[in-house]
């Protein structure tokens, strides 16, 4: 069904009252990066991070994934090769967040930076998470972090969250 303008409710109230919450079991299933130059993204997400390509259509798009999933992460070049990022001051990604499931893996994923000699812009502890902060070669900002279990992440008297932004000790992350 098709609304019409005069039919649309409110969109101010309709935003500061959605209804009915979203399922609990939606996720985020992936993301499509515009990029530059797909074979040196390849090389970053494949080479360093250790994704696995799952398809190719030539030198303008790839699909990459971890165990085996049609994909996580989609690679492009259509809109964008031979591109510069962003300038400051628009609007557009921040970052892309990936999730490790333990520890270990996250410590994992810093040696494989360590390696590739890519240097990070920042690593936090969040209390519920720890993560990484760092740049793709197309300038997108990239996000590797763990969840601490629910049981563990800090709250406030009230239940309420308490996340916040601390120093991450790396060499402690790096000894995992």
């Amino acid at each position: 069904m098709i609304v019409t303008d005069a039919q649309a409710p409110d969109r101010e109230q309709a935003l500061k009252h959605p209804g009915h919450p979203v399922d609990p079991g939606v996720r985020i299933g992936h993301v499509h990066l515009k990029v530059a130059d797909l074979d040196r993204a390849l090389d970053f997400y494949c080479g360093v991070l250790g994704f696995a390509l799952q398809q190719r259509y030539g030198d303008q798009a790839a699909f990459v994934s971890a165990g085996g999933y049609h994909h996580h992460i989609g690679l492009n070049t259509w809109e964008s090769r031979g591109g510069r990022p962003p300038a400051p001051g628009t609007t557009g990604l921040f970052h892309t967040a990936i999730l490790y499931p333990t520890r270990a893996a996250l410590a994992d994923a810093l040696r494989r930076l360590v390696k590739a000699g890519i240097r990070l812009d920042g690593a936090s502890d969040h209390g519920v998470s720890e993560a990484l902060y760092l740049r793709d070669p197309d300038e997108n900002g990239v996000e590797l972090y763990w969840d601490r279990p629910e049981a563990e992440w800090p709250r406030h008297p009230d239940g309420s969250l308490n996340m916040f932004t601390a120093r991450l000790d790396l060499n402690d992350l790096l000894a995992q």
